[in-house]
This record gives structure tokens, C-alpha cells and sequence, in this order.
């Protein structure tokens, strides 16, 4: 057998997991990946997510090109025609033979030797018509569009209605491109591009772990810390977190901070990461925010980074458009939990990782207290319908996509 790269061997592992065992990219990557130098694990990563997101598109073009449902191809052999054929139909520089031949030594590899020739004709015509057939696709309506940049077809509706076809077009490009890097200095320096809107947001080139492990800094979206901004938290004041983990929004705030979440790995994450950060003033409770424990009450502030089916930040987690789904039921009982938690004249900010409506703005309206007007806060990021509300759009704003809210529980 012909050697393959060590990168394509991981990838192909990472495709085969997520797509035949339901896990995790980058958990199975990080396993995957372990023994390869710098250049290699970040070709693995690309090969891998990028084939993982585009997976709708690239069966839709072997389906075409080998005049076979993909459901009838064997996994092991999908799993390498789908890596080659993103190589062949999305990246320039990777040489077409190495495409060809290394996913042919795949299929050989995972001991499937009955369908080589089968593979090997499937990549040549990938090679010589893939990206054609690709480009030539259609995106006039929410469902070609969503075969294009493949998505789901529920996730184009939901965009096409909330920002329309070209925003909703726009997005979905965005969101195959790769995540922004970001972190939150905690103290020191960092080479990096600080935001100007956002104190101690820096864009960098690439993570350095060592300062992340020393607490120096933490790698957060920006979208995520404009979240941290916008509950306002002072020193003197008591700040409910109710969906704390894994801790970059509770310790990015001032005074004295109730940090709560469910599961026990989350918790032990959490706590983890209060001490490495040395955020002395959160106290870590393992909890239901639906539940909490009664002596929690009377807060300044609470804070309901609620979960969501994360339509973000799916440029940073490639195959969570494959498994999302919206929550607006658990939402709406988790905001209503944290405002019996705080103080009358207090308030509730409420906040999804998400770029829908229907976990959004329909939340925070459906408990029916008024808004604080954060859009004259701060204006780069206003909602584009409902300036009371910020929104960050990743094809507008670079980074992940937070919807944000802030109520004011009224005083008596």
C-alpha cells in the first residue's frame, strides 16, 4: 500500500467518527491528531472540518458523479471519497493526484479492496468536474442555497425569514469560513489586534496555549465578550451566572459572582477555570438554573447564557449544524427562573449563541418586562430590526453570532 499523509489519516478518522458514531470533531481530533507536528495538525483540522461542514454538498456531487445514493456506498468508502472530494472541490494548492490516489489508499486501507476501482473512477471524475458542478448550483431560494453552502434546509428557512436572502446568503459563506480567533487578556501583553469597542478583546494569528494554561488569557469570541460587557456587573454588587460553563463570561465580572451550572464535568470544567483565571470573587454552585437553590436570591444582576441550538457559531464547531435544534421551551424557563432571582430594580440579561428569532427576541418577549436600550450602548452592534437588542452577525461583524438582551426587573 502507498503511504498516505499522516494528515489525511487523521482526517479520514475524524470524518468516519463524527459521521458513523456521532462524535465530536474537535474531541475526536485532538485524539486523531495527537502525534503530529504543527503544519500537519493544522492541515488535519482543515481537512476535517472542512469536509464535515461541506458534507451535504460533496455527497450531493458524488451522488451525481457516481450515479449511486450515497446511502449504498459503504462507510469507510464514503468517508474517503467525501475527504477527497473536498480536497478536489474546495482547495486550491493540494495537488489532484495526491487527492486522488491518498483517498484511493484509503478505501485499500480500511480493507473495502472490492470497491477501489469504484473509488477511483468516482475521484478522477471528482477531479475533473467537481468544482464545476459545485459552482453551478443555484441558490435563488432557501433551499438551493442551503444545498450550496450545504445546510440544512430548516436552518436556511430560518435565516431567509430573519435576514433575508441575501443576508441569509451571506451568512451561510461566513459561517463556512474559518472562526476568528479571539481571546480576553487577562492580564499582561499579547501580540495581537486589540478591539476597539471591546476592553481586552484581541484578535490573534493564531491561540498560544501557554498563556491560556498560565490564565493570562482565554480564548473567547468577541461576540461572546460583548455578552460579559452588557451585564454591567460593579464591584459592591451580587451577579447570578445560571449557565456558567466553561467560566469566560462569570470571570470576566466585577464584584461578587454566583457561578451556577448542571453536570458535574461542566462544574468541575468551570471550577477549573475560575482558579487558573484567578477569579477570586466567583463561587462555583452545581445546579438546575431551572431550580435553584432558595437561598440564591435577591441578585443585582443575573446573567442566562442560555443553551441554544448555536447557529453562531457553527464556523468554530462544524458539525453542530448536522445536530441543532432550537430550545426556546428550556430558554424561556431558564429566564424565568433567574428573574425570581434578582432584586427589584435589577436586571436580567439574556443571551444565545445563535442567529434565530425563534430562541431570540420571541424569548425575552414572551416574559414581558421592558428592555434596557443597549443598541445606543452600543451602536456597532444594534439588532437590525429591534435596535433595544444587540445582535453580532458573523459576515457583518467577524465574529461569532450572540443575540443579546437586558431587562430590568421593575422596582416596587
Amino acid at each position: 500500500m502507498a503511504a498516505v499523509a499522516p494528515a489525511r489519516v487523521a482526517a479520514c478518522e475524524v470524518v468516519r467518527r463524527v459521521f458513523e458514531d456521532g462524535a465530536w470533531a474537535d474531541r475526536v481530533l485532538r485524539t486523531a491528531a495527537r502525534d503530529l507536528d504543527g503544519r500537519d495538525r493544522a492541515l488535519a483540522q482543515r481537512l476535517a472540518y472542512g469536509t464535515v461542514q461541506r458534507r451535504r454538498t460533496l455527497d450531493h456531487v458524488i451522488e451525481t458523479l457516481a450515479r449511486r445514493p450515497v446511502a449504498r456506498i459503504d462507510a469507510p468508502v464514503l468517508a474517503a471519497l467525501r475527504l477527497g472530494a473536498y480536497q478536489l472541490t474546495y482547495l486550491d494548492g493540494i495537488p489532484r493526484y495526491a487527492a486522488v490516489n491518498e483517498s484511493v489508499e484509503l478505501v485499500r486501507a480500511a480493507g473495502a479492496r472490492r470497491a477501489l476501482a469504484f473509488a477511483n473512477a468516482v475521484l478522477r471524475r471528482l477531479a475533473e468536474s467537481g468544482r464545476a458542478l459545485v459552482e453551478g448550483l443555484p441558490q435563488g431560494t432557501a433551499h438551493e442555497a442551503a444545498l450550496r453552502h450545504s445546510y440544512p434546509d430548516w436552518i436556511a428557512d430560518v435565516w431567509w425569514r430573519d435576514l433575508g436572502p441575501d443576508g441569509a446568503r451571506e451568512l451561510m459563506v461566513a459561517q463556512n469560513e474559518p472562526a476568528e480567533v479571539a481571546v480576553r487578556l487577562v492580564h499582561g501583553t499579547i501580540d495581537g489586534r486589540p478591539d476597539p469597542d471591546l476592553p481586552d478583546a484581541v484578535v490573534v494569528d493564531r491561540l498560544d496555549e501557554a498563556a491560556v494554561e498560565e490564565g493570562r488569557a482565554w480564548p473567547q469570541s468577541r461576540g461572546s465578550q460583548l455578552v460579559g460587557h452588557v451585564v454591567g456587573a460593579r464591584d459592591g454588587e451580587r451577579t447570578l451566572d445560571v449557565c456558567a460553563a466553561p467560566g469566560g463570561k462569570a470571570t470576566m465580572l466585577a464584584g461578587d459572582v454566583v457561578a451556577v451550572d448542571i453536570g458535574e464535568s461542566r462544574v468541575r470544567e468551570l471550577q477549573e477555570n475560575v482558579r487558573r483565571l484567578g477569579a477570586t470573587n466567583v463561587t462555583v454552585v452545581q445546579a438546575d438554573g431551572r431550580q435553584l437553590p432558595v437561598e440564591l436570591a435577591g441578585f443585582d444582576h443575573a446573567l442566562v447564557d442560555a443553551p441554544c441550538s448555536g447557529l453562531g457559531v457553527l464556523a468554530a464547531r462544524p458539525d453542530l449544524r448536522w445536530r441543532a435544534e432550537p430550545l426556546p421551551a428550556l430558554q424561556g424557563q431558564l429566564l424565568r427562573a433567574a428573574i425570581g432571582r434578582v432584586r427589584p430594580g435589577g436586571t436580567v440579561t439574556y443571551s444565545v449563541c445563535t442567529v434565530n428569532a425563534d430562541e431570540a427576541e420571541r424569548v425575552v418577549d414572551s416574559v414581558g418586562l421592558p428592555y434596557d436600550e443597549l443598541g445606543s450602548e452600543w451602536p456597532s452592534y444594534a439588532h437590525p430590526r429591534r435596535a433595544e437588542f444587540l445582535q453580532t452577525l458573523p459576515h457583518v461583524h467577524r465574529t461569532s453570532g450572540f443575540f443579546v438582551a437586558r431587562l430590568r426587573v421593575p422596582a416596587l
